[in-house]
């Protein structure tokens, strides 16, 4: 009978102390629910720490900062190309064999210095011609003074009533001819010297060899010729000269921000071939168009280049920055993403910190503007914020 009553009693007094124990529990809290170790508590809207928690040791916190940041930010992959306007593609002006080049890939030329030497049968043809224009130019003045005399003669003679009317007639007819033989030696001639001229041949020379010059200063980008070679494409050039002095970065912005950038639009330049250095371009030209497959503008900026150090197909990227704000500022590893929002955590309490949900810009910087959600005056957690994520 002894078991019974004491058995009794033991249950009796687990309800006792179980009725206790939930009559102490504070009205407005709920379930705590573990976060980072003994110690910690997440209600439904704060994590709490014990006083001491050794936890709290590991919390960095800061007073958020104020700066003056970029609202709207493009940040675009960019490379580096040569100016179209400041190429030039210098190709045979006649057929003929190359007989010796003066440059190479890589050399630095100036305006009008010799790159290679042509031998031409079209220039020798051109020559010749020329020659024979100037003989028959010799010989038309030389009949046009003749009928020009003759023609004086015969209106003296006629105005003293020696000859007739007819013959005065024919000696102005004379005259015109040779006038006109003249004008059409003459033009033969100046079509002889232009063409040398375009080849660049001078007129005296006894034989049919050119020489192509440079038609810009730059750099020799490419060059297919090589001595011994013959040629009779006019249109297939044989170097490639471009002018380095000013070359354009061309970056493809996104058509969300296209509204952003207009002509005289001030870039950023960073290149992977000298990460230590920024860059100012400025907008050139803009994209009529949109890549259908991308949804991106190209834009072009030109970009000082006057020691030559920046090369066609550099990689890098190209910032613009606008719409400057007072904006409250904080340290990346402050920011905590989520599946479904982003938060900071702000001490609300000591022990006590709350996950704020935040709207967050461009990150300028060691810094990240919060455009919306977070007062300035508030204290965040900078250092350690991963503990307070409830698993």
């Amino acid at each position: 009978m002894t078991r019974p009553i004491v058995l009794l009693f033991t249950i009796s007094a687990f309800a006792v102390a179980a009725g206790a124990c939930r009559r102490s529990a504070p009205a407005n809290t709920t379930t705590g629910t573990a976060v980072g170790g003994a110690g910690v508590t997440a209600t439904s809207d704060d994590v709490v720490f014990a006083p001491d928690s050794p936890q709290l040791k590991r919390i960095t916190l800061q007073s958020v900062q104020t700066a003056r940041v970029p609202v709207d930010v493009i940040n675009a992959p960019g490379k580096i190309e040569a100016d179209p306007n400041r190429i030039a593609k210098v190709a045979v002006p006649a057929a003929g064999r190359v007989a010796r080049v003066f440059v190479r890939v890589g050399d630095a030329v100036k305006q009008g210095m010799p790159l290679l030497a042509l031998q031409s049968p079209e220039v020798d043809t051109t020559i010749s011609v020329l020659r024979q224009a100037s003989a028959r130019l010799g010989q038309a003045r030389a009949a046009q003074a003749k009928a020009e005399a003759d023609r004086t003669r015969v209106h003296d003679l006629f105005e003293n009533q020696a000859i007739a009317q007819k013959d005065v007639l024919v000696a102005d007819a004379a005259a015109a001819q040779a006038n006109a033989d003249v004008e059409s030696a003459q033009a033969s001639v100046a079509e002889g010297r232009r063409k040398l001229a375009i080849y660049g041949v001078d007129p005296e020379a006894s034989e049919g060899v050119l020489t192509l010059r440079a038609p810009v200063a730059g750099k020799v980008l490419e060059m297919t010729g090589v001595a011994g070679e013959y040629r009779s494409d006019t249109a297939d050039p044989l170097l490639t000269i471009a002018d380095l002095g000013e070359v354009f970065v061309t970056a493809d912005v996104p058509e969300t921000q296209i509204r952003l950038v207009t002509v005289g639009s001030p870039l950023s330049v960073t290149l992977a071939a000298f990460p230590d250095e920024t860059f100012q371009a400025k907008v050139a030209r803009i994209g009529e168009s949109v890549d259908p497959q991308t949804r991106t503008v190209r834009v072009r900026a030109s970009l000082a280049n006057p020691d030559g150090r920046l090369r066609p197909e550099m990689f890098g990227r190209v910032r613009y920055t606008a719409n400057f704000r007072d904006l409250p500022v904080v340290p990346p590893a402050a920011i905590v993403h989520g599946e479904d929002r982003i938060t900071v955590f702000v001490e609300s309490a000591p022990g006590r910190f709350r996950a704020v949900p935040v709207e967050i810009g461009t990150r300028h910087g060691d810094l990240v503007p919060v455009l919306r959600g977070l007062d300035p005056s508030s204290r965040v957690v900078v250092d350690g914020a991963m503990l307070l994520v409830r698993r």
